[in-house]
């Protein structure tokens, strides 16, 4: 029997929400964006949220910053300890700052700022008492130790190969402390073994799923949140005794993002 289980997020409203560069295979500055389209679904995405439950806090965006609407890659939180991201682009590298002090403002002890480049939650994914820890693209191998250490707990390391999908978050969900989905041709051979003899139930994802950015979800045990994009995902879900909940972030995927990207977890 699946459980849901309350959970506190913070997210980031993208009122200045962009594509004014590229630094991932999704974006394109040549093609327009809505930014009230991009505000209504991520307005959509916050309200099912608080539908289903769970605690939502903001954070205020940052003129000149158009990705700090994805708030996953601002840090990764575990037990109330706070890892701040370091990012791979200027072009993003003010967000950490940014996510830094809303942690430290608000009065959370162990704040660290990490001596390699990590992005969040978009490469490390806690899974019961592990992180699922991604590199290939944006976060540093080197990364690992700092992260073990910080946290105490085991780090299980996932190259990623396909630049489409160059963060963890989209090309794998936890699901459960015990089941993860993801798209097996976005990871090393090596990494694939690794992932099959962890989670030999896993949910895999099909090409099409994965490139609607199908795997860029949020799970509370029962509910998941997905883009609507992603049917077969969808359907496979329900068959698991999960409860999907279909989003629309087309416009948010213009910048490479989806669910997940706009969707920190803090976990106390």
């Amino acid at each position: 029997m699946r459980e849901a289980t309350k959970r506190h997020y913070l997210m980031c409203p993208p009122a200045h929400f962009e594509v004014s560069y590229a630094i991932n295979p999704w974006m394109r500055p040549d093609k327009p964006v809505d930014a009230e389209l991009a505000m209504a679904q991520w307005e959509r995405l916050r309200e099912l949220y608080l539908e289903l439950g769970h605690e939502v806090d903001l954070i205020d965006p940052v003129e000149g910053l158009p990705d700090m609407v994805f708030a996953a890659n601002g840090a990764t939180v575990v037990d109330g300890k706070v890892l701040v991201a370091r990012f791979r682009h200027e072009e993003r590298a003010a967000e950490a700052d940014a996510y830094r002090s809303w942690f430290a403002e608000r009065g959370y002890a162990e704040v660290h700022v990490p001596e390699y480049v990590n992005e969040g939650e978009g490469d490390f994914a806690p899974a019961g008492r592990r992180i699922l820890a991604g590199t290939g693209f944006r976060s540093d191998a080197a990364a690992h130790e700092g992260l073990k250490a910080f946290f105490g707990l085991h780090v299980v390391v996932l190259t990623l190969v396909d630049p489409r999908f160059y963060h963890l978050d989209t090309a794998l969900c936890v699901l459960d402390d015990e089941t993860v989905m993801y798209y097996p041709a976005a990871f090393s051979v090596e990494s694939l073994a690794v992932l099959r003899a962890l989670y030999p139930e896993a949910v895999i994802a099909s090409r099409e799923d994965a490139e609607a950015f199908g795997l860029n979800a949020v799970s509370d045990g029962l509910n998941v949140v997905l883009p609507e994009t992603a049917t077969g995902l969808i359907s496979e879900l329900r068959e698991r005794g999960f409860v999907p909940h279909a989003v629309d972030t087309s416009e948010l995927l213009k910048a490479g993002g989806s669910v997940k990207c706009c969707t920190l977890e803090i976990r106390r």
